[in-house]
C-alpha cells in the first residue's frame, strides 16, 4: 500500500497553522503497515486541488484528504472529488439529523449552508463525526481508495482512530504489524552517532534505523514489520542491543521521554529532592523541571543568581573568589551547587554558570559553561563545557547537559 496525504486549506500555505494532520496520519498509517511517500498541501482552489489529485492518482493507491468539508464556499474538497470521480453528492440523513440537533442544543439558528456538511459521495462508507458536524467518507474506485476527513484535528484524529483505521483494515485485509521504538541520545552528535553504527545502518532491512537530529539531541527510530507483534518486538530488541553496545552511554530514554522527564523520574525513584542555582540559564532548568506534573515531589526551589552580587550575598560565594577566579569558573560552580543544596535542604544541588553570549565575559568566549552537581554525602562534581550556537541554544543545551550529567551520576552511583 502506497499512500499520499493531501491537506487542503490556504491557511496552511500561508503559515497560519502547522500541518499536524499529516504528521498524525503518517504515524497512524505506519502502524498499519501502509507506506506514506508523499505529503501535499494545496490551497482552497478547485483547479489546483484537481491537479494535485490527478498527480496523486499516478503514484498512490490510497489518497487521504484533510480539510475542506465545512459549510462555506471555500470548503470544496468533496465537490472537487465528486466531479473528478463522477460520483454524486447525496445527503447522509444521519449526519443531517446530528447537525440539526446540534443547533437545537446550542439554541442557534441553522443557516441553509450547514446542510452542505451532510453531503457525502454516493456509495461511500460514511465515517461518523462524533466531535463536530461534517462526516468523513471513504470509497474505492478503479483500484484507488479515497478517504476524506475533516480539517480540525480534534475532529479528524478521533474519526480516523475509531472509524478510518477500521475501514482500512477491512478494505486491505491488513495483517502485518509495524512496531516502532525511538531511542533518545544526548551528548553525542548526529554524525558521530551515525559513524559508530554505520554498518548497522548500511545492513538495515527489517528493522530499519532512521536517525534524526533535533534540539541538540539525536534520536534513532527503529521500525520492524512482522505479522506477529511479539516477533516484531524481538527484532527491535535485537537491533537495539547492538546499538546500545556501542553508544549506550549516550542513550537516556525512549519514545516521548525527555531529559527533564527522565531526571524527574530518577529523582522520584530515589526519593531525592533538588535545588538549582542558575546564572546564565536564568531559571530555565527549574522551569523545565517544574512544568512536568509531579515535580513538587522533587523540586525544592532555586536561585537565579545572574549577578555577582546575588552569588555573593544570597548564595555565599566569597567576593575574593569572584575577584580571583571569576563567576565563570570551576570553584564558583562548585560553591553555587553546594550552597543552594544546603540553603534549600535538598538532596541535590545543581548550578549553571557561564557565558551565553553574544559577547565574551571575564575573558571567556561565548559557550564557556560550568555545571556543578552537589549530592548529599558525595564529592561535588563540576563539568566544563565548550558549546556553540546562538545565545538561546547555549542556554537550552546547558540546562539539558545538567540533566544528562545528573542522570549519569544517578545511574553509576558516582
Amino acid at each position: 500500500m502506497n499512500a499520499e496525504i493531501i491537506a487542503v486549506g490556504s491557511e496552511l500555505l500561508l503559515g497560519q497553522i502547522a500541518n499536524t494532520n499529516a504528521q498524525f496520519l503518517s504515524q497512524q498509517l505506519a502502524a498499519l503497515g501502509i507506506n506514506v511517500y508523499f505529503h501535499t498541501v494545496v490551497g482552497d482552489n478547485a483547479g489546483r486541488l484537481e491537479q494535485a489529485v490527478k498527480t496523486a492518482q499516478t503514484r498512490a493507491n490510497l489518497i487521504i484528504f484533510t480539510g475542506g468539508l465545512g459549510p462555506t464556499k471555500d470548503d470544496l474538497t468533496k465537490e472537487t472529488i465528486s466531479r473528478l470521480l463522477g460520483r454524486r453528492l447525496v445527503i447522509d440523513e444521519e449526519a443531517l439529523r446530528e447537525i440539526e440537533a446540534y443547533f437545537v442544543r446550542t439554541n442557534r439558528p441553522m443557516t441553509e449552508n450547514n446542510k452542505k456538511q451532510a453531503l457525502v459521495l454516493e456509495g461511500s462508507t460514511v465515517l461518523k463525526n462524533e466531535h463536530g458536524m461534517a462526516p468523513g467518507m471513504a470509497l474505492t474506485i478503479d483500484g484507488i481508495t479515497y478517504m476524506l476527513l475533516p480539517g480540525p484535528p480534534k475532529e479528524m484524529q478521533p474519526m480516523f482512530t475509531k472509524y478510518g483505521s477500521a475501514f482500512l483494515r477491512r478494505t486491505f485485509s491488513l495483517s502485518e504489524r509495524i512496531e516502532s521504538r525511538v531511542l533518545r541520545f544526548f551528548g553525542i552528535g548526529e554524525s558521530a552517532l551515525e559513524t559508530a553504527i554505520a554498518d548497522l545502518i548500511d545492513a538495515q532491512s527489517n528493522p530499519t534505523i532512521a536517525p534524526l537530529a533535533n534540539d541538540s539531541e539525536v534520536t534513532l527510530r527503529l521500525t520492524a514489520k512482522h505479522r506477529d507483534e511479539e516477533e516484531a518486538k524481538r527484532l527491535l530488541d535485537e537491533v537495539e542491543a547492538a546499538i546500545l553496545a556501542r553508544v549506550g552511554r549516550y542513550c537516556y530514554g525512549y519514545n516521548d521521554e525527555t531529559l527533564f522527564t527522565k531526571t524527574l523520574e530518577r529523582l522520584k525513584e530515589r526519593g531525592w529532592t533538588i535545588a538549582s542555582a542558575e546564572s546564565l540559564t536564568g531559571g530555565l532548568f527549574l522551569e523545565q523541571l517544574t512544568s512536568i506534573p509531579g515535580a513538587s515531589q522533587v523540586a525544592k526551589g532555586g536561585v537565579i543568581c545572574y549577578t555577582n552580587g546575588v552569588k555573593e550575598e544570597v548564595l555565599g560565594v566569597p567576593r575574593l573568589l569572584l575577584e580571583a577566579e571569576g563567576a565563570v569558573s570551576e570553584p564558583c560552580a562548585r560553591l553555587l551547587a553546594e550552597n543552594v543544596r544546603t540553603m534549600c535542604n535538598a538532596d541535590v544541588g545543581i548550578s549553571f554558570t557561564g557565558v551565553a553570549g553574544p559577547d565574551p565575559l571575564e575573558g571567556h568566549p561565548p559557550g564557556t559553561v560550568y555545571v556543578g552537581i552537589a549530592i548529599r554525602g558525595r564529592d561535588t562534581t563540576v563539568h566544563r563545557l565548550t558549546l556553540s550556537g546562538t545565545r538561546d541554544a547555549i542556554r537550552v543545551r546547558t540546562a539539558k547537559y545538567g540533566c544528562f550529567f545528573l542522570l549519569e551520576m544517578l545511574a553509576t552511583g558516582r
